[in-house]
């Protein structure tokens, strides 16, 4: 198994409300300034996306790719959510979870995992900083848009 990065926030919303944002994936390119474009190309029977390509521009990695998500929440928003990659040009792997668990009456603590590889060499300590350069950069964008 690959090497991975994990990091957390607490946000001052609900869980649902930190899931909404998680799942509007259309949105991210307003607010994930890495993300460039984002289609939806699958949802479950449920509703929650299955099949998302992403546009991604994060300095030293450039790729459009296609992530498989799993959504294994409850109806309050705690639970987890979590991806593999399909299929990419540039990355080998990318796979990840958000964890979305209650923090008092109107709290959140999401903690984010990611491992990411790409098929150039890279050092593996330059890919554990490329993580956590894009984890912490995600979950301070995703604090700010649920908080905005």
């Amino acid at each position: 198994m690959a090497d991975r990065t994990e990091s957390s926030i607490d946000i001052a919303a609900k869980p649902g409300e930190v899931l909404d944002v998680i799942a509007d994936f259309e949105s991210y390119p307003q607010w994930a300034t890495e993300v460039k474009k984002v289609e939806v190309l699958t949802e479950e029977g449920d509703g929650w996306a299955d099949q998302v390509r992403f546009t991604l521009d994060a300095g030293a990695i450039k790729d459009t790719y296609v992530l498989d998500y799993e959504w294994d929440v409850t109806r309050n928003g705690t639970g987890v959510v979590s991806w593999g990659l399909v299929e990419a040009s540039v990355l080998k792997t990318m796979n990840g979870s958000y964890t979305l668990s209650a923090k008092g009456s109107a709290g959140t603590t999401v903690t984010y995992r990611l491992a990411v590889d790409v098929k150039i060499p890279m050092l593996g300590m330059l890919k554990r900083k490329a993580e956590k350069v894009i984890i912490d950069t995600a979950l301070k964008e995703l604090k700010k848009r649920v908080e905005g």
